[in-house]
């Protein structure tokens, strides 16, 4: 499975003040938006996330030292150690899916139970030739 890794991140997360007696939640809150979103920063599909909020002073992973950020904007930044599962194909990658719609412009699958796959006519191998069975 290797369009599946899992990566180690060193995130700051910015929390809204509403939120400070509860830094923990809202940093999984925030986290947990991205579950199942593409996004450019980890080149991927967030599939799955475990953190720890980081202390600036000692590295300690018990307590939560937040910075606030200057000027206009109240939120502060949350140093966050993460574990990222990501689902990140690259091109000519073997993946395993299930077929879910066969026609003559396209195959429609689904990668994982979860992704759902298109397969134009363009990229399909030309020694395959789309016949109606009746």
């Amino acid at each position: 499975m290797e369009a599946l890794q899992k990566s180690k991140a060193n995130l700051t997360v910015y929390v809204h003040p509403s939120n400070a007696k509860d830094v923990h939640g809202a940093v999984a809150r925030q986290l947990s938006s991205l579950l199942f979103t593409y996004e450019d920063r980890f080149d991927g599909v967030l599939l799955g996330h475990e953190f720890e909020v980081v202390s600036q002073k000692d590295n300690s992973k018990t307590s939560c030292k937040a910075k606030i950020l200057n000027g206009l904007v109240p939120y502060f930044g949350v140093p966050v150690d993460a574990t990222l599962l990501l689902f990140s194909p690259r091109p000519d990658m073997i993946l395993e899916g299930k077929v879910e719609m066969l026609g003559k412009e396209s195959i429609h699958a689904v990668v994982f139970g979860v992704f759902s796959v298109a397969i134009m006519a363009d990229d399909i191998y030309e020694k395959f030739k789309f016949r109606r069975l009746l």
